[in-house]
């Protein structure tokens, strides 16, 4: 919504503008109040979003490291912590290195993807196959 918001707008045309004051322009030109108005709900928009978005990937982080570990009690409570750690060290960071180190760590996420998809590629490749002659002797219809 915030990206439709700024191309809506054409905040992102104003080279003047860098990080959130393209949001807060955009806001302040699409709502029906002053700009003082709209950046305040821009700032409650975003702590919400940021509050939500970090209660959502620890807690589905969370899940999944306890599938990986046999929720181990250890594991987890070490990961809370590095978890809490991470929050508050947060906010003391330029944006730009918050940005690189959700980068690096949403790549990192790619390595069990494709550690699996290697390990089920002859599954799969052997169901292709079987679907494909089921489709062709008339098994299955189009």
């Amino acid at each position: 919504m915030t990206g439709l918001s700024i191309v809506m707008a054409g905040s992102y045309n104003k080279e003047e503008l860098k990080g959130v004051a393209i949001t807060t322009d955009a806001f302040a030109y699409g709502l029906p109040f002053s700009e003082r108005v709209s950046a305040f709900i821009l700032m409650i928009c975003l702590a919400v979003f940021a509050f939500t978005t970090i209660l959502g990937w620890n807690y589905y982080s969370e899940r999944c490291l306890s599938y990986l570990t046999g929720s181990s009690k250890f594991v987890t409570t070490v990961y809370r912590w590095v978890f809490i750690a991470a929050v508050f060290v947060g906010p003391y960071l330029t944006v730009e290195a918050v940005w690189n180190l959700a980068d690096i760590f949403n790549g990192l996420m790619a390595f069990p993807n494709v550690i699996a998809l290697i390990l089920l590629s002859g599954v799969v490749s052997k169901e292709t196959k079987d679907y494909l002659t089921r489709l062709k002797n008339g098994k299955i219809k189009d």
